[in-house]
């Protein structure tokens, strides 16, 4: 078996969590190779390596000193090589990085905090260290070079048989560094999972799972046990993510499931992310709630419309010309509105609907903005009538006004709109009602 181990920043934050990604590796040989971040927070008050080296890129830019800066990186990885007795020239390589600080680019420095995490800890695991930029490989265009990647990395395998490797970068076939977007060691890990056709991609983070609604609204929220990929890209999309969403798309085409997992409570089962779920009894109808607010709705009403060929296509081409994403687009047989993030049309909306008015030629345009989204997501839902009725019944109970409803066509989610001050009331209705009862 296979099994290919990510651990996240937190996870590989100081000596102490070094300790504990040892004995998660030590306790399964299926645990061969390892894929890490750069060393993030110690604590609340704390700041990852990524952020201070991308501080450092800015000092550097606008000819500010960044010496106090390199030192306080350069400190935070000696400390963790002191404490575990490490031999690897820490001080000496990063004086190395530092003094051609003004001749790197912008993605070498910043890849520096998974670099010398990496080197850390394959001497601590005993590992071989694999830099990424000699396996992870990028088209000329910026996009991933899949299948060169998969063969440099299986090469790597048969070669040293397990390794540790930095995430978050690779690099162009030039040889230049190249990042991925921020979290995107996520995305490495996958990689090598596909590249190894690997039994599990195991994400080690500090929280045990998916969630199924928000702790900072819902106090100790049940963890989701089991989810399918369309249901996590519904609850991410909403903000409800642990993963980075990119990293779901290379083992989910090799069917290769993903489990998050806690570095700090190993002992937790975690979530279980795969194509299919196998229903099995006492199954949840939802299996998450997320939500967002700040979105606004453009309603247009026009008499026959129904009649009329081309008039939603106007309106959404009118949002496409000022370079406006459309979230949602609820229909009525005389009108639609059109759902899009408040932030994106903050010093736009009243051209758009000035060109509304002037091609289309409604009865009425209206405006509703400070609107909440909530997506209530579950692939029980379809088999389970009266769901949504009993999911309104419960809303309409507590006197929560509803403001627009659109379903996917997949019926695994069902989202809808209420006031930005209703939100978090809307989350905990929904959850007591339908997640409160279930293990």
């Amino acid at each position: 078996m296979i099994k290919i181990t990510k651990f996240g920043g937190s996870s590989v934050a100081d000596a102490g969590q070094f300790k504990k990604v040892k004995r998660i590796i030590e306790s399964d040989d299926a645990r061969r190779f390892v894929v890490v971040s750069a060393a993030g927070k110690r604590n609340s008050g704390d700041n990852k390596i990524t952020d201070l080296l991308y501080l450092v890129d800015a000092h550097r830019t606008y000819h500010v000193d960044c010496t106090p800066l390199l030192d306080d990186i350069k400190q935070r990885f000696v400390d963790i090589a002191t404490e575990l007795k490490l031999s690897y020239p820490m001080a000496e390589k990063f004086d190395e990085f530092a003094a051609g600080i003004q001749t790197h680019s912008t993605e070498y420095i910043v890849s520096r905090g998974e670099y010398f995490t990496a080197q850390l800890m394959s001497e601590y695991l005993g590992f071989p260290f694999a830099d990424a930029a000699d396996y992870v490989r990028f088209h000329h265009d910026g996009t991933l070079d899949m299948e060169r990647s998969c063969e440099r990395i299986h090469d790597l395998v048969v070669r040293e048989g397990c390794f540790v490797l930095p995430g978050f970068y690779g690099a162009t076939s030039e040889g230049d560094v190249k990042l991925f977007s921020r979290g995107g060691g996520d995305i490495s890990g996958s990689i090598v999972a596909r590249a190894l056709n690997a039994d599990l991609y195991e994400n080690w983070t500090d929280v045990s799972g998916f969630l199924t609604a928000d702790p900072r609204i819902v106090p100790r929220p049940r963890a989701i046990r089991r989810i399918t990929f369309d249901e996590m890209h519904e609850l991410s999309y909403m903000g409800a993510s642990v993963l980075h969403e990119e990293a779901i798309f290379p083992v989910r085409e090799a069917n290769i499931p993903i489990a998050i997992l806690n570095t700090n409570h190993p002992e937790e089962r975690g979530t279980i992310i795969q194509e299919r779920v196998e229903p099995e009894e006492g199954d949840p109808v939802i299996t998450g709630i997320a939500g967002k607010k700040d979105f606004l709705t453009v309603h247009v009403s026009k008499t026959k419309m129904s009649n009329s060929v081309g008039v939603l296509s106007a309106a959404l081409n009118i949002f496409e010309r000022y370079g406006v994403s459309v979230e949602h687009v609820p229909t009525g047989i005389d009108s639609f509105g059109i759902v899009v993030n408040g932030a994106d049309v903050k010093d736009k909306i009243y051209a758009i609907v000035a060109d509304i008015q002037h091609e289309i030629k409604p009865d009425e345009v209206k405006v509703i903005d400070e609107l909440a989204l909530i997506s209530v997501v579950g692939r029980n839902m379809s088999n389970r009538p009266g769901t949504s009725g009993r999911l309104f019944d419960e809303l309409g109970k507590k006197g929560v006004n509803i403001r627009l409803i659109t379903q996917s066509s997949q019926e695994i989610n069902i989202i809808f709109g209420v006031n930005n001050a209703d939100f978090e009331r809307t989350i905990r209705v929904v959850y007591d009602a339908f997640l409160d009862e279930t293990e």
